[in-house]
């Protein structure tokens, strides 16, 4: 097993605090939006203490796959890890966005190469041949939008926009034709596709519509919103971050996602989402294909963009947990790269004492590790023991490790200076995706930076 250290991203739209209150750290007073745990070649995770052969995790699983991927995994992703962890703390909205499918991520890649644009090029939409489904476990309540809600519905959001301008100036064109659009009758993602489609296009009409919309519902009393208040506000918040820009309307053709805490979603290619706020586990297959739709000031390529999107309407894809009969708790989206542990070790009365050995043998609150294949675990609470029969590695709040394939198996345990307080120990662990005849579609072969 080996001790990891991560990378902090300092995007603008990170929370200041919540990542420091998470692990029990002073705030940097930065930013703090994504830490990265993996082998990701933008961000790969260092070893603590490096090793001769190593000293970020993806120069140690390049220098022997089999040993550290498991034969499986090394045959199907090459000498890649297939997923990456992120702890992501929203303190803003983050931009709409859509990720593609594998097939459009290699044949875009390829094209894009082929034309000459510049791998680094803020224009560029393929940053490599992977595709990047993902998941997000909720560690506070957390907002989102997430893939596109009926079209009749979208229609009463907007004719409430439209009452509450009515009220004091002239309604836009734009408005009314959205709602008579949404309304029509005809197939339901035909009509969010044309709605879509045009206010994506931007334009000063288009800004002008968002403007008189976000103003209208400012000047609005709140009881005149009802039942939409919610919706409604997220145009207002999303103005006060963009002003002006497509996305704030676009919102509304959006499922409002609000998880509490132990809540999860995935999202698979072709969902619009944006993340709005909160603080959670993110998992995704190791890529940094993403395709933007607004509440962005970054390049936006919309023919592509439209290509990219599933406009079926749909609910939000919420994960369940799944346990095992070894009262593993796991979330398993339907992707082949990776899924996801929850690990809570609880204290228990005969932990506490000068007695207690947190490598004693396997007792009721230790949990097995899953691992198919590469596992990378993060500690979020309390201090744990990882078990192998290689040894031990403690884990304090805020630590992670790298568990190779060939370390197995690994138990995680209540450390002795956690079993004597109340709150006990959460971690999360992170392995290869089911690829058995319950996995959602094929594996895709080898993922190629």
């Amino acid at each position: 097993m080996y001790l990891l250290n991560n990378t902090l991203r300092p995007y603008g739209w990170g929370s200041l605090t919540a990542m420091a209150e998470l692990f029990g750290r002073e705030p940097s007073g930065q930013p703090e939006a994504e830490l990265w745990i993996g082998a990701h070649p933008g961000a790969p995770s260092a070893l603590v203490p490096p090793v001769p052969a190593a000293q970020t995790l993806d120069e140690l699983i390049a220098a022997d796959p089999h040993q550290m991927l498991g034969r499986e995994a090394a045959e199907t992703y090459g000498d890649v890890l297939p997923f990456l962890a992120k702890v992501l703390a929203a303190g803003a909205p983050l931009s709409l966005q859509v990720h593609p499918t594998a097939e459009q991520a290699r044949a875009g890649f390829a094209a894009e190469d082929a034309a000459g644009v510049d791998r680094g090029a803020p224009e560029r939409n393929y940053k490599d041949r992977n595709h990047k489904p993902e998941m997000i476990f909720a560690l506070t309540p957390f907002e989102a939008l997430c893939g596109f809600r009926a079209p009749d519905e979208a229609a009463e959001l907007f004719r409430a926009v439209v009452r509450a301008v009515g009220t004091r100036a002239e309604v836009p064109e734009l408005l009314t034709w959205a709602v008579a659009e949404l309304s029509s009758g005809h197939d339901p993602a035909a009509r969010l596709r044309n709605v879509f489609s045009t206010l994506i296009q931007d334009g000063p009409e288009v800004r002008h519509t968002v403007t008189v919309a976000a103003d209208a519902l400012a000047a609005a009393d709140p009881g005149d919103l009802a039942p939409f208040a919610k919706e409604l506000a997220t145009v207002l918040e999303l103005h006060a971050y963009y002003p002006a820009d497509p996305g704030v309307l676009l919102s509304l053709l959006l499922n409002r996602a609000s998880l509490q805490p132990g809540e999860a979603v995935y999202l698979p290619a072709g969902n619009v989402h944006a993340y709005l706020s909160g603080l959670g586990i993110e998992v995704m297959a190791s890529s940094d294909n993403v395709l933007r739709g607004g509440l962005t000031p970054k390049h936006i390529d919309v023919p592509e963009l439209l290509r990219t999107i599933d406009f079926q309407p749909l609910p939000v894809p919420v994960l369940a947990a799944d346990y095992t009969q070894m009262g593993q708790e796991l979330y398993r989206p339907p992707f082949a790269e990776f899924q996801l542990q929850r690990i809570e070790l609880e204290q228990r009365a005969q932990d506490q004492g000068e007695g207690y050995s947190p490598a004693a043998s396997m007792s009721g609150s230790d949990v097995s590790v899953l691992q198919n294949g590469p596992t990378i675990v993060i500690v979020v609470r309390g201090t744990v023991v990882l078990d192998s029969p290689k040894g031990d590695l403690v884990l304090e709040t805020g630590q992670s490790a790298f568990i190779p394939a060939a370390e197995a198996p690994v138990i995680a345990k209540l450390s002795a200076h956690s079993a004597q307080h109340d709150d006990g120990a959460l971690a999360f662990a992170v392995t290869v995706g089911s690829q058995g005849p319950d996995a959602a579609g094929p594996v895709e072969p080898r993922l190629v930076f």
